[in-house]
Parts: C-alpha cells; structure tokens; sequence
C-alpha cells in the first residue's frame, strides 16, 4: 500500500470553472471568480474586508504594510512556524523577537508575549498551528494594554474558531492559505482579512500595486493613479476559479477532513494512554477543522525511526517546522534565549498523511503500522523514561 503524505483535491468542474473564467474576457486579477470568492468568506465567516491574494506570504506581507512597520519596530512571534510568516516583516526592516509556545500546545505562550512587551513592539503575530486557536483573549487584551497590532497567521485556520469566533477575524488583520496542503486549495494562493474598517482603503490600494484603480472602478474617482505604496498582491481571476471550485464543496471537504482527524485520534488514544506518544491537545476555547494531524513522540531519535519504519511501509509521514530562531539565517540575530518549549515540538512532532480522500481503513492501516512500532518498545525503554509530557 501506497499512501502520500497529501493528495489535492481537484475535482473536474475545477477546468470548467476555469475555461468559464477565461472565455468571459478577464482572467486578470479581480474578475468575476476573485469577487465570487471575497462574497463567500465575507457572508460566511462574517470578515469585514476580504483581498485575495497570490498566497499566504503576499497577504503577511500586506500586513506588514498596514501596520507600517518601518526599521527599528519589533514584532513578537513564534519561532515555531513557516519562514514567510518572519520574513514578511524583516523585509520591512522590522527586528522580529521570537516567543516560546506553551508546553502543550505549539502556539505561542501568551505569558511570553507580555514579557517581551517593549516600547519599541508594533506587532504581535500569532500563528493558530494545525488550525487550534491561540489564546486570543489574552493576547488580544495584551495588544490592548499596550496599543500594539495583532496579525492572525491563520494559514492553517480556516474555519476554525476561538470561543464561536472565526480564526482570522479577531485580530487587526488576519490571513488564509489555499496551497495545496491545505483545506481548500488553488495550488498558491491567499487570503488578507482586514477587521479594522479605519484600514479597508489602503488595503485595497496596497494590492493594486499602490494606486486607486478599485475606487475608480467603483465611479468613486474619474481616474486612477499612484497613491501609496503597494506591489502587484492580486492573483489571476483564473485562480480564484480554481478556488472557487473548493468553495462550492466547502462544507462536504470540511465534513472529510474532520473525519479523518477524529478517526487518527480515536485510534491513537491507546498508544497515547500507554505512554508512547501524545495525541493533540484540543484548548476548550478552539475547534478542530481538520487541518492536519500530528502526534509528538519522546525524542527526536524515535521520530526519525518512526518516519523511516512508515516509510518501509508505503506511509509518507513527515516532521514539521525547524526552529526559527537558530535557523541559518537567523541565529546570529536571535538574542540567546533559550526557547525550549519550541525545539521539543520542532524534534519531536510527526504530521501523519491527511488529505479528503483519506480512508478509514487506511487510518487504520497507518496506526496499526505505529503500533507495530512500539511493539517491541514500551515507555520505559524508550529514549525517554516518562511518557510524552
């Protein structure tokens, strides 16, 4: 048995919808599918604004933009996450302050934030790993007290919620992801959610590359021209048709995927109240949208074998993010602390294959495979004497 980390989801209507888009004259950026798709997730999920963008990494990078950051700001955000979600800021010039997670959840430690509060801090960015809620009234009500932005990385979250409130809209701004590891897809591909109406204008302006063009469009100007600062953040109309496709099934993917999560806990609770390993940790504030699955095991050496041992077996599982923090780049720009919390999960974290058409009995054919692991091991022998904590 063959069995991918991921398969996209591509349905055939995906090339009608596409050659539909095509042949009406406008495949450019913000034709008829871009604006199909802004009305489902501002209906849907309540945003106040919506701008699709080219992916996840153009929507961050407008956000840095919106909150102007400039040389000399600071943003904390965990060094637990994907290099764009850093980036997005340095390229502003900004001195990004890395925050541990907590120990049980790999999202940022609120605790942490506060303590790296400065005069100089302009943001906080979250990141909602595996699409669980960060704790958003503590961070919010940080970001309050001390008048700083606050930037969802909900590159993971769509349709996920704190408390009953969609990830992305709690935050100033927030952002989607729609590559092709993720719920709905366009291959590349994202979302800027703009919750703050004071920022709806120059958001806009920023995606036209800097000018006025949607104002003039709308018979709101008499002509357009170069206002502000911007890039070209629009993707092609052809791939929000592509997307569009995702967003007619949304709710039978989402039902899928969520299924395929609960069916990977149910089965690995076992091996989890044995000792081997832990299952994810579900905050009562947060949902579970079926992003993806990931187990955390004792130690970096049992990971690998893992890996390799599913391998063996057809079963394509992988490790996640390495820490930013003492990455390449960035490790003679880090300050020294030591962020423990983040170099456990980053060692020990093991995605597991999740896609739509994942079948119950492969799910069972893949956890019967990580027991078949363990055996012929038990905690105590284990790299580690304790189980998973």
């Amino acid at each position: 048995m063959h069995i991918p980390f991921n398969k996209p989801f591509i349905p055939w209507l995906s090339f009608r919808f596409m050659i539909r888009g095509a042949l009406s004259g406008t495949i450019a950026g913000n034709g008829r599918y871009t604006k199909k798709c802004h009305t489902f997730f501002e209906k849907r999920f309540g945003f106040a604004k919506v701008l699709m963008t080219t992916s996840c990494s153009d929507a961050l990078e407008m956000t840095a933009l919106l909150c102007r950051i400039e040389p000399g700001d600071e943003v904390i955000m965990p060094s637990f996450t994907f290099m764009s979600t850093a980036n997005a800021f340095l390229l502003r010039g900004a001195k990004v302050v890395f925050a541990d997670t907590l120990p049980d959840v790999p999202n940022i430690d609120p605790a942490a934030i506060e303590q790296l509060i400065t005069p100089k801090t302009k943001a906080i960015v979250v990141v909602h790993y595996s699409g669980l809620a960060c704790d958003m009234d503590r961070i919010m009500d940080i970001a309050r007290r001390h008048g700083v932005f606050v930037v969802e990385d909900a590159a993971h979250a769509i349709d996920s919620y704190h408390r009953g409130r969609p990830l992305g809209s709690i935050g100033h701004f927030g952002t989607f992801s729609f590559h092709e590891t993720k719920n709905i897809i366009s291959g590349e591909g994202g979302l800027l959610m703009v919750n703050d109406r004071e920022f709806e204008k120059r958001a806009e302006i920023i995606w036209e590359k800097g000018t006025n063009r949607a104002s003039f469009f709308r018979g709101e100007v008499d002509k357009y021209g170069w206002v502000d600062i911007g890039s070209s953040y629009l993707p092609s109309d052809s791939v929000a048709a592509f997307l569009f496709t995702q967003i007619v099934r949304f709710d039978r993917i989402q039902s899928s995927r969520k299924k395929v999560w609960w069916n990977y806990y149910g089965l690995l609770k076992q091996l989890e109240q044995k000792g081997y390993l832990k299952c994810p940790v579900v905050p009562d504030f947060a949902t579970v949208n079926g992003n993806i699955f990931y187990i955390t095991v004792h130690s970096g050496e049992t990971r690998d074998n893992l890996i390799a041992f599913l391998k063996t077996h057809g079963i394509h599982a992988l490790f996640h993010y390495l820490p930013l923090h003492s990455s390449p780049y960035f490790i003679d720009k880090h300050d020294g602390r030591e962020l423990p919390n983040t170099d456990r999960f980053s060692a020990t974290i093991l995605r597991l294959p999740f896609y739509n058409a994942l079948r119950k009995s492969q799910v069972k054919f893949i956890v019967d495979r990580i027991n078949e692991f363990y055996s012929s091991k038990s905690p105590s022998t284990d790299k580690y004497l304790s189980p998973v904590s």
